[in-house]
């Protein structure tokens, strides 16, 4: 997609479908992501029921020793700073 460098989707604990999708997007410089605009291109490929629940802007993806996303850090960075779901917050 126009504008995304990077874009990594971790799952998030959810109550009543055990998990359910996030995806991080690195914009490329001068770019700004615009959520909508991102589940309509991730719509044209993905069933509903695929599409991440939340789209969040970072600045960078950590990347293990191999150059891959290292979705364990994105995981409990998420967990460390408290992130729920939008339909579980309150």
């Amino acid at each position: 997609m126009p504008g995304i460098a990077q874009a990594c989707v971790v799952a998030q604990p959810h109550p009543k479908w055990d998990e359910r999708p996030v995806a991080l997007i690195v914009p490329q410089p001068g770019f700004t992501i615009d959520k909508a605009a991102v589940l309509a291109h991730c719509a044209t490929a993905f069933a509903k029921w695929q599409l991440p629940d939340d789209v969040l802007e970072v600045q960078s993806i950590p990347l293990t020793s191999t150059g891959k996303m290292d979705k364990k850090i994105v995981r409990a960075k998420l967990q460390d700073e408290g992130y729920l779901l939008p339909d579980l917050r309150q």
